[in-house]
Protein backbone atom coordinates (compact mmCIF):
# COMPACT_ATOMS: atom_id res chain seq x y z
CA UNK A 1 0.00 0.00 0.00
CA UNK A 2 1.82 3.42 -1.00
CA UNK A 3 1.11 5.95 1.67
CA UNK A 4 0.45 9.37 0.21
CA UNK A 5 0.59 11.45 3.45
CA UNK A 6 2.85 14.28 3.45
CA UNK A 7 5.96 13.77 4.76
CA UNK A 8 8.55 16.82 5.19
CA UNK A 9 12.28 16.37 6.22
CA UNK A 10 15.66 18.58 6.18
CA UNK A 11 17.49 17.15 2.95
CA UNK A 12 20.70 19.07 3.55
CA UNK A 13 23.59 17.87 5.80
CA UNK A 14 22.87 19.13 9.67
CA UNK A 15 24.93 21.83 10.73
CA UNK A 16 25.08 25.62 9.58
CA UNK A 17 25.25 27.14 5.87
CA UNK A 18 24.43 29.54 3.46
CA UNK A 19 20.93 27.62 2.83
CA UNK A 20 19.27 24.74 3.53
CA UNK A 21 16.59 22.61 1.61
CA UNK A 22 13.28 21.15 3.06
CA UNK A 23 11.67 18.89 1.30
CA UNK A 24 7.55 17.84 0.98
CA UNK A 25 6.08 15.27 -0.57
CA UNK A 26 2.75 13.51 -0.84
CA UNK A 27 -0.87 14.38 -1.69
CA UNK A 28 -1.57 18.03 -0.98
CA UNK A 29 1.78 19.38 0.18
CA UNK A 30 1.26 22.00 -2.76
CA UNK A 31 -1.97 23.13 -1.02
CA UNK A 32 -0.14 22.99 2.73
CA UNK A 33 2.89 24.81 1.36
CA UNK A 34 0.51 27.87 0.21
CA UNK A 35 -1.06 28.22 3.42
CA UNK A 36 2.53 29.22 4.55
CA UNK A 37 4.13 31.31 2.13
CA UNK A 38 3.40 34.65 0.54
CA UNK A 39 4.65 35.87 -2.85
CA UNK A 40 5.06 39.53 -3.06
CA UNK A 41 3.00 38.94 -6.21
CA UNK A 42 -0.06 37.36 -4.45
CA UNK A 43 0.35 34.73 -6.44
CA UNK A 44 -0.35 31.20 -5.13
CA UNK A 45 1.47 28.12 -5.10
CA UNK A 46 -1.55 26.07 -6.53
CA UNK A 47 -2.27 28.12 -9.29
CA UNK A 48 1.79 27.33 -10.97
CA UNK A 49 3.16 25.08 -12.91
CA UNK A 50 5.66 22.18 -12.59
CA UNK A 51 9.25 23.26 -12.12
CA UNK A 52 8.97 26.79 -11.37
CA UNK A 53 10.67 28.54 -8.29
CA UNK A 54 8.87 30.62 -6.29
CA UNK A 55 10.23 33.38 -3.89
CA UNK A 56 8.72 34.35 -1.01
CA UNK A 57 7.99 34.46 2.76
CA UNK A 58 7.02 32.28 5.67
CA UNK A 59 5.04 33.15 8.18
CA UNK A 60 3.71 31.56 11.70
CA UNK A 61 1.15 33.87 13.40
CA UNK A 62 1.82 36.57 11.06
CA UNK A 63 5.55 36.36 12.70
CA UNK A 64 8.16 36.58 9.70
CA UNK A 65 10.37 33.48 10.12
CA UNK A 66 12.47 33.81 7.08
CA UNK A 67 12.60 34.75 3.36
CA UNK A 68 12.77 31.69 0.97
CA UNK A 69 12.61 30.08 -2.77
CA UNK A 70 9.83 27.33 -3.02
CA UNK A 71 10.59 24.92 -5.80
CA UNK A 72 7.56 22.94 -7.52
CA UNK A 73 7.35 19.51 -8.94
CA UNK A 74 4.19 18.24 -10.15
CA UNK A 75 3.18 14.13 -10.24
CA UNK A 76 4.05 12.63 -11.86
CA UNK A 77 7.10 14.77 -12.87
CA UNK A 78 9.22 14.32 -9.23
CA UNK A 79 11.35 12.40 -7.84
CA UNK A 80 9.11 10.50 -5.84
CA UNK A 81 6.43 10.91 -8.07
CA UNK A 82 4.17 12.64 -6.22
CA UNK A 83 3.55 16.28 -5.46
CA UNK A 84 7.08 17.81 -4.17
CA UNK A 85 7.87 20.95 -2.71
CA UNK A 86 11.81 22.04 -1.96
CA UNK A 87 11.99 24.69 0.64
CA UNK A 88 15.21 27.25 0.50
CA UNK A 89 15.61 28.65 3.64
CA UNK A 90 18.79 30.00 5.36
CA UNK A 91 20.95 27.75 6.72
CA UNK A 92 20.55 29.12 10.52
CA UNK A 93 19.69 25.76 12.38
CA UNK A 94 17.25 27.61 14.54
CA UNK A 95 15.03 28.80 10.92
CA UNK A 96 15.32 24.71 9.46
CA UNK A 97 13.67 23.76 13.01
CA UNK A 98 11.07 26.25 13.11
CA UNK A 99 10.31 25.88 9.82
CA UNK A 100 10.22 21.68 10.34
CA UNK A 101 7.90 22.71 13.11
CA UNK A 102 5.37 24.58 11.61
CA UNK A 103 5.28 21.73 8.56
CA UNK A 104 4.68 19.32 11.23
CA UNK A 105 2.29 21.38 13.01
CA UNK A 106 0.53 22.12 9.80
CA UNK A 107 -0.67 18.90 8.95
CA UNK A 108 2.87 17.11 7.45
CA UNK A 109 4.48 14.28 9.32
CA UNK A 110 8.82 13.78 10.10
CA UNK A 111 9.71 11.54 7.17
CA UNK A 112 11.29 7.81 7.87
CA UNK A 113 15.11 7.37 6.62
CA UNK A 114 14.86 6.66 2.91
CA UNK A 115 10.95 7.75 2.76
CA UNK A 116 11.28 10.17 0.13
CA UNK A 117 13.65 7.27 -2.43
CA UNK A 118 10.88 4.56 -1.01
CA UNK A 119 8.28 6.25 -2.70
CA UNK A 120 9.73 6.92 -5.87
CA UNK A 121 10.39 3.08 -6.08
CA UNK A 122 6.82 2.43 -5.34
CA UNK A 123 5.59 5.12 -7.75
CA UNK A 124 7.68 2.95 -10.33
CA UNK A 125 10.08 5.79 -10.89
CA UNK A 126 12.98 3.59 -10.39
CA UNK A 127 13.45 0.00 -9.85
CA UNK A 128 14.89 -1.52 -6.01
CA UNK A 129 18.15 -1.67 -7.75
CA UNK A 130 18.35 1.94 -8.66
CA UNK A 131 16.79 3.08 -5.67
CA UNK A 132 19.65 1.81 -3.69
CA UNK A 133 22.07 2.95 -5.83
CA UNK A 134 21.04 6.38 -4.84
CA UNK A 135 22.26 5.30 -1.38
CA UNK A 136 25.45 4.61 -3.04
CA UNK A 137 26.03 7.94 -4.35
CA UNK A 138 25.36 9.97 -1.21
CA UNK A 139 28.17 8.19 0.06
CA UNK A 140 30.38 7.75 -2.45
CA UNK A 141 33.59 8.82 -1.45
CA UNK A 142 36.25 8.92 -4.68
CA UNK A 143 35.92 9.18 -8.38
CA UNK A 144 35.62 4.71 -8.81
CA UNK A 145 32.87 4.50 -6.31
CA UNK A 146 31.04 7.50 -7.62
CA UNK A 147 31.04 5.97 -11.40
CA UNK A 148 29.63 2.91 -10.05
CA UNK A 149 26.83 4.60 -8.25
CA UNK A 150 26.16 6.18 -11.57
CA UNK A 151 25.98 3.81 -13.97
CA UNK A 152 23.47 1.76 -11.13
CA UNK A 153 21.40 3.91 -11.17
CA UNK A 154 21.00 5.39 -14.37
CA UNK A 155 19.96 1.51 -15.34
CA UNK A 156 22.95 -0.37 -16.30
CA UNK A 157 22.71 -3.09 -13.85
CA UNK A 158 18.65 -3.07 -14.54
CA UNK A 159 19.64 -3.02 -18.00
CA UNK A 160 21.86 -6.27 -17.65
CA UNK A 161 18.81 -7.89 -15.94
CA UNK A 162 16.31 -7.10 -18.10
CA UNK A 163 18.58 -8.61 -20.75
CA UNK A 164 18.47 -11.71 -18.56
CA UNK A 165 14.79 -12.05 -18.05
CA UNK A 166 13.77 -11.66 -21.36
CA UNK A 167 16.00 -14.62 -22.58
CA UNK A 168 14.60 -16.76 -19.14
CA UNK A 169 10.81 -15.79 -20.44
CA UNK A 170 11.94 -16.96 -23.89
CA UNK A 171 13.29 -20.42 -22.98
CA UNK A 172 10.19 -20.56 -20.57
CA UNK A 173 7.49 -19.76 -23.10
CA UNK A 174 9.14 -22.45 -25.41
CA UNK A 175 9.09 -25.03 -22.88
CA UNK A 176 5.73 -24.58 -21.81
CA UNK A 177 3.78 -24.35 -25.12
CA UNK A 178 5.45 -27.36 -25.40
CA UNK A 179 4.24 -29.32 -22.70
CA UNK A 180 0.68 -27.91 -23.86
CA UNK A 181 1.35 -30.06 -27.11
CA UNK A 182 2.98 -32.81 -25.57
CA UNK A 183 -0.02 -35.38 -26.75
CA UNK A 184 0.06 -34.14 -30.79
CA UNK A 185 4.34 -34.91 -30.63
CA UNK A 186 5.45 -31.35 -31.42
CA UNK A 187 8.37 -29.67 -30.63
CA UNK A 188 8.56 -25.66 -30.20
CA UNK A 189 11.63 -25.49 -28.64
CA UNK A 190 15.30 -26.84 -29.66
CA UNK A 191 17.23 -27.98 -27.02
CA UNK A 192 20.30 -27.30 -28.67
CA UNK A 193 18.86 -23.79 -28.94
CA UNK A 194 18.05 -23.13 -25.61
CA UNK A 195 21.28 -24.95 -24.15
CA UNK A 196 23.07 -21.99 -26.16
CA UNK A 197 20.71 -19.38 -24.46
CA UNK A 198 21.41 -20.72 -21.16
CA UNK A 199 24.93 -21.08 -21.55
CA UNK A 200 24.96 -17.13 -22.46
CA UNK A 201 22.81 -16.68 -19.17
CA UNK A 202 25.33 -18.40 -17.15
CA UNK A 203 28.17 -16.60 -18.78
CA UNK A 204 26.28 -13.18 -18.13
CA UNK A 205 25.57 -14.14 -14.01
CA UNK A 206 29.20 -15.31 -13.97
CA UNK A 207 30.46 -12.06 -15.20
CA UNK A 208 28.30 -9.91 -12.57
CA UNK A 209 28.98 -12.32 -9.48
CA UNK A 210 32.51 -12.02 -10.46
CA UNK A 211 32.56 -8.59 -10.50
CA UNK A 212 31.67 -8.28 -6.85
CA UNK A 213 35.29 -8.34 -5.19
CA UNK A 214 36.07 -5.52 -7.36
CA UNK A 215 32.83 -3.68 -6.75
CA UNK A 216 32.86 -4.27 -2.73
CA UNK A 217 36.65 -3.01 -2.72
CA UNK A 218 35.08 0.21 -4.72
CA UNK A 219 32.69 0.55 -2.43
CA UNK A 220 34.54 0.02 0.94
CA UNK A 221 38.16 0.99 -0.18
CA UNK A 222 40.97 -1.39 -0.67
CA UNK A 223 42.31 -3.32 2.31
CA UNK A 224 46.09 -3.22 2.04
CA UNK A 225 47.54 -4.96 5.04
CA UNK A 226 51.45 -3.69 5.74
CA UNK A 227 53.51 -6.48 7.31
CA UNK A 228 56.68 -7.41 8.07
CA UNK A 229 59.06 -8.05 10.83
CA UNK A 230 59.62 -5.42 13.87
CA UNK A 231 61.66 -2.47 12.68
CA UNK A 232 61.34 -2.84 9.56
CA UNK A 233 59.51 0.60 8.73
CA UNK A 234 55.58 -0.02 8.23
CA UNK A 235 55.15 3.04 10.46
CA UNK A 236 57.05 5.18 8.14
CA UNK A 237 55.30 3.88 5.07
CA UNK A 238 52.14 4.31 6.53
CA UNK A 239 52.84 7.64 7.53
CA UNK A 240 54.25 8.30 3.99
CA UNK A 241 51.38 7.18 1.92
CA UNK A 242 48.67 9.33 4.68
CA UNK A 243 50.85 12.22 4.43
CA UNK A 244 50.59 12.38 8.09
CA UNK A 245 51.87 11.05 11.12
CA UNK A 246 49.17 8.42 12.13
CA UNK A 247 51.08 5.90 13.58
CA UNK A 248 53.95 6.02 16.04
CA UNK A 249 57.68 6.05 15.21
CA UNK A 250 60.35 4.48 17.14
CA UNK A 251 63.27 2.27 17.10
CA UNK A 252 62.34 0.10 20.21
CA UNK A 253 60.83 -3.06 17.98
CA UNK A 254 56.88 -4.02 19.03
CA UNK A 255 56.25 -0.36 19.14
CA UNK A 256 52.65 -1.03 17.22
CA UNK A 257 50.52 -3.61 19.06
CA UNK A 258 47.18 -3.58 17.33
CA UNK A 259 46.19 -2.74 13.61
CA UNK A 260 46.01 1.14 13.11
CA UNK A 261 43.95 1.73 9.85
CA UNK A 262 43.33 4.91 8.05
CA UNK A 263 41.81 5.55 4.22
CA UNK A 264 43.37 7.69 1.54
CA UNK A 265 41.89 8.59 -2.13
CA UNK A 266 44.64 8.03 -4.81
CA UNK A 267 43.84 9.00 -8.64
CA UNK A 268 40.05 8.26 -7.59
CA UNK A 269 40.35 5.21 -5.89
CA UNK A 270 39.62 4.49 -2.03
CA UNK A 271 42.52 2.72 -0.38
CA UNK A 272 42.15 1.13 3.46
CA UNK A 273 45.59 1.60 4.83
CA UNK A 274 46.16 -1.58 7.96
CA UNK A 275 49.76 -0.61 9.78
CA UNK A 276 49.70 -4.08 11.79
CA UNK A 277 52.18 -5.19 14.83
CA UNK A 278 55.91 -6.86 13.72
CA UNK A 279 55.65 -10.42 13.19
CA UNK A 280 58.51 -11.97 15.58
CA UNK A 281 58.92 -14.76 18.31
CA UNK A 282 57.82 -12.81 21.72
CA UNK A 283 56.96 -13.74 25.11
CA UNK A 284 55.43 -10.69 25.49
CA UNK A 285 51.06 -11.67 25.83
CA UNK A 286 49.74 -7.89 24.65
CA UNK A 287 52.24 -8.06 21.42
CA UNK A 288 50.81 -11.89 20.83
CA UNK A 289 47.67 -10.97 20.84
CA UNK A 290 48.36 -8.34 18.46
CA UNK A 291 51.04 -10.50 16.06
CA UNK A 292 47.96 -12.87 15.65
CA UNK A 293 45.72 -9.90 14.62
CA UNK A 294 48.18 -9.17 11.77
CA UNK A 295 47.75 -12.95 10.64
CA UNK A 296 43.94 -11.73 10.60
CA UNK A 297 44.59 -8.75 8.71
CA UNK A 298 46.62 -10.69 5.83
CA UNK A 299 43.84 -12.97 5.35
CA UNK A 300 41.15 -10.11 5.06
CA UNK A 301 43.41 -8.01 2.72
CA UNK A 302 43.33 -7.39 -1.08
CA UNK A 303 46.64 -6.30 -1.18
CA UNK A 304 49.40 -7.18 1.56
CA UNK A 305 53.25 -5.37 1.64
CA UNK A 306 55.29 -7.35 3.08
CA UNK A 307 58.13 -4.77 4.16
CA UNK A 308 61.68 -6.08 4.45
CA UNK A 309 64.61 -3.78 5.90
CA UNK A 310 67.64 -4.11 3.05
CA UNK A 311 69.69 -3.01 5.48
CA UNK A 312 69.46 -6.25 7.57
CA UNK A 313 70.09 -8.33 4.48
CA UNK A 314 67.94 -11.66 3.94
CA UNK A 315 68.71 -13.97 7.15
CA UNK A 316 65.26 -13.75 8.42
CA UNK A 317 62.97 -12.98 4.99
CA UNK A 318 62.36 -16.19 3.85
CA UNK A 319 60.83 -17.08 7.32
CA UNK A 320 58.30 -14.39 7.20
CA UNK A 321 57.84 -14.55 3.72
CA UNK A 322 56.22 -18.09 4.16
CA UNK A 323 53.94 -17.13 7.21
CA UNK A 324 52.62 -14.43 5.36
CA UNK A 325 51.79 -16.53 2.15
CA UNK A 326 50.28 -19.40 4.70
CA UNK A 327 47.87 -16.66 5.54
CA UNK A 328 47.05 -14.44 2.31
CA UNK A 329 43.82 -15.32 0.75
CA UNK A 330 43.76 -16.53 -2.89
CA UNK A 331 42.28 -13.90 -4.32
CA UNK A 332 44.82 -11.29 -2.27
CA UNK A 333 47.82 -9.93 -4.10
CA UNK A 334 51.11 -9.95 -2.34
CA UNK A 335 53.64 -7.17 -3.21
CA UNK A 336 57.80 -7.58 -1.52
CA UNK A 337 59.17 -4.03 -0.54
CA UNK A 338 62.30 -3.34 0.33
CA UNK A 339 62.92 -0.67 2.62
CA UNK A 340 65.69 1.67 3.58
CA UNK A 341 67.26 1.97 0.45
CA UNK A 342 68.90 4.92 1.74
CA UNK A 343 70.79 2.74 3.90
CA UNK A 344 72.58 0.64 1.68
CA UNK A 345 74.60 1.35 -0.97
CA UNK A 346 74.55 -1.43 -2.67
CA UNK A 347 71.30 -3.48 -2.65
CA UNK A 348 71.23 -5.44 -6.12
CA UNK A 349 73.31 -8.56 -3.97
CA UNK A 350 69.96 -8.44 -1.33
CA UNK A 351 67.75 -8.12 -4.10
CA UNK A 352 68.63 -11.08 -5.81
CA UNK A 353 68.46 -12.95 -3.18
CA UNK A 354 64.89 -11.86 -2.17
CA UNK A 355 64.23 -12.88 -5.64
CA UNK A 356 65.06 -16.53 -5.73
CA UNK A 357 62.83 -17.20 -2.90
CA UNK A 358 59.94 -15.57 -3.88
CA UNK A 359 59.08 -17.08 -7.08
CA UNK A 360 58.72 -14.06 -9.46
CA UNK A 361 56.42 -12.05 -6.45
CA UNK A 362 56.48 -8.49 -6.99
CA UNK A 363 59.58 -6.64 -5.80
CA UNK A 364 59.51 -2.73 -5.22
CA UNK A 365 62.55 -0.80 -3.58
CA UNK A 366 61.63 2.42 -1.63
CA UNK A 367 62.65 4.03 1.46
CA UNK A 368 59.50 5.45 3.16
CA UNK A 369 61.63 7.61 5.29
CA UNK A 370 63.07 9.76 2.29
CA UNK A 371 59.75 9.16 0.05
CA UNK A 372 62.18 7.19 -2.58
CA UNK A 373 60.27 5.44 -5.24
CA UNK A 374 56.90 6.08 -3.28
CA UNK A 375 54.66 6.67 -6.42
CA UNK A 376 56.28 3.43 -8.18
CA UNK A 377 54.48 1.59 -5.06
CA UNK A 378 51.39 3.75 -5.58
CA UNK A 379 51.43 3.02 -9.37
CA UNK A 380 51.21 -0.79 -9.37
CA UNK A 381 48.85 -0.40 -5.70
CA UNK A 382 46.49 1.59 -8.52
CA UNK A 383 46.92 -1.20 -10.73
CA UNK A 384 45.24 -4.12 -8.60
CA UNK A 385 42.21 -2.59 -9.28
CA UNK A 386 42.78 -2.00 -12.67
CA UNK A 387 40.04 0.98 -13.38
CA UNK A 388 41.41 1.68 -16.87
CA UNK A 389 40.23 -1.35 -17.98
CA UNK A 390 36.54 -0.67 -17.17
CA UNK A 391 34.20 0.93 -19.65
CA UNK A 392 31.53 3.83 -18.89
CA UNK A 393 28.48 1.16 -19.44
CA UNK A 394 30.43 -1.83 -17.77
CA UNK A 395 28.49 -3.25 -14.69
CA UNK A 396 29.93 -3.62 -11.25
CA UNK A 397 28.42 -5.25 -8.61
CA UNK A 398 29.01 -3.88 -5.17
CA UNK A 399 25.86 -4.85 -2.73
CA UNK A 400 25.58 -8.07 -0.91
CA UNK A 401 21.71 -8.60 -1.06
CA UNK A 402 22.67 -8.38 -5.06
CA UNK A 403 25.37 -10.59 -5.12
CA UNK A 404 24.04 -13.26 -2.96
CA UNK A 405 20.44 -13.38 -5.39
CA UNK A 406 22.97 -13.26 -8.32
CA UNK A 407 24.31 -16.51 -6.74
CA UNK A 408 21.25 -18.66 -6.43
CA UNK A 409 19.95 -17.57 -9.99
CA UNK A 410 23.33 -18.70 -11.14
CA UNK A 411 22.91 -22.08 -9.27
CA UNK A 412 19.29 -22.31 -10.84
CA UNK A 413 20.39 -21.88 -14.39
CA UNK A 414 22.94 -24.57 -14.07
CA UNK A 415 20.23 -26.92 -12.98
CA UNK A 416 18.62 -25.39 -16.45
CA UNK A 417 21.66 -26.50 -18.37
CA UNK A 418 22.09 -29.95 -16.13
CA UNK A 419 18.40 -30.49 -17.68
CA UNK A 420 18.22 -29.46 -20.77
CA UNK A 421 21.02 -32.27 -21.34
CA UNK A 422 18.75 -34.67 -20.03
CA UNK A 423 16.26 -36.69 -21.30
CA UNK A 424 13.84 -34.89 -18.07
CA UNK A 425 10.56 -33.19 -19.14
CA UNK A 426 10.61 -29.65 -19.74
CA UNK A 427 8.51 -29.04 -16.90
CA UNK A 428 11.14 -29.58 -14.31
CA UNK A 429 13.55 -27.24 -16.20
CA UNK A 430 10.82 -24.80 -16.22
CA UNK A 431 10.35 -24.66 -12.28
CA UNK A 432 14.37 -23.83 -12.32
CA UNK A 433 13.67 -21.16 -15.17
CA UNK A 434 11.31 -19.75 -12.93
CA UNK A 435 13.54 -19.98 -9.45
CA UNK A 436 16.19 -17.79 -11.31
CA UNK A 437 13.64 -15.45 -12.75
CA UNK A 438 12.45 -15.16 -8.88
CA UNK A 439 16.06 -14.07 -7.79
CA UNK A 440 16.48 -11.60 -10.63
CA UNK A 441 13.11 -10.33 -9.30
CA UNK A 442 13.95 -10.09 -5.90
CA UNK A 443 16.91 -7.55 -7.19
CA UNK A 444 15.00 -5.06 -8.84
CA UNK A 445 12.03 -5.61 -6.18
CA UNK A 446 9.53 -7.17 -8.38
CA UNK A 447 9.13 -9.47 -5.89
CA UNK A 448 10.04 -8.44 -2.49
CA UNK A 449 8.23 -7.97 1.20
CA UNK A 450 7.55 -5.17 3.32
CA UNK A 451 10.67 -6.34 5.97
CA UNK A 452 12.81 -6.54 3.05
CA UNK A 453 12.13 -3.20 2.09
CA UNK A 454 12.28 -1.64 5.69
CA UNK A 455 15.95 -2.84 6.09
CA UNK A 456 16.71 -1.75 2.81
CA UNK A 457 15.87 1.90 3.41
CA UNK A 458 16.63 1.96 6.82
CA UNK A 459 20.13 3.00 6.33
CA UNK A 460 19.20 5.83 4.37
CA UNK A 461 19.98 9.29 5.32
CA UNK A 462 16.31 11.20 6.92
CA UNK A 463 15.36 13.46 3.84
CA UNK A 464 16.51 11.02 0.86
Amino acid sequence: MIDESIICAISTAPGTGAIAIIRLSGKGCIDLADALFVSPSGKKLRASASHTVHFGSIYEDQQLIDEVLITLFRAPHSFTGEDSVEISCHGSTYIQQRLLQLLINTGARLALPGEFTQRAFLNGKMDLSQAEAVADLIVSSSAASHKMAMTQMKGGFSGELIKLRTALLHITSLLELELDFSEEDVEFADRTELRRIASNIETLLNRLCRSFSLGNVIKNGVPVAIVGNTNVGKSTLLNALLREDKAIVSDIAGTTRDAIEDTINLNGVLFRFIDTAGIRKTEDTVENIGIERTFAKIAQASVVLLLTDLSRGTDTFENYYRQVKEHLSPEARLLIILNKTDQVKDPLTTLETIKLCTCGEKLIAISAKTGQNLELLIDELLSTVNLNNLNSGDVIVSNIRHYEALSHALTAIQRVISGLDSPISGEFISQDIRECLHYLGEITGEITTDEVLGNIFKNFCIGK
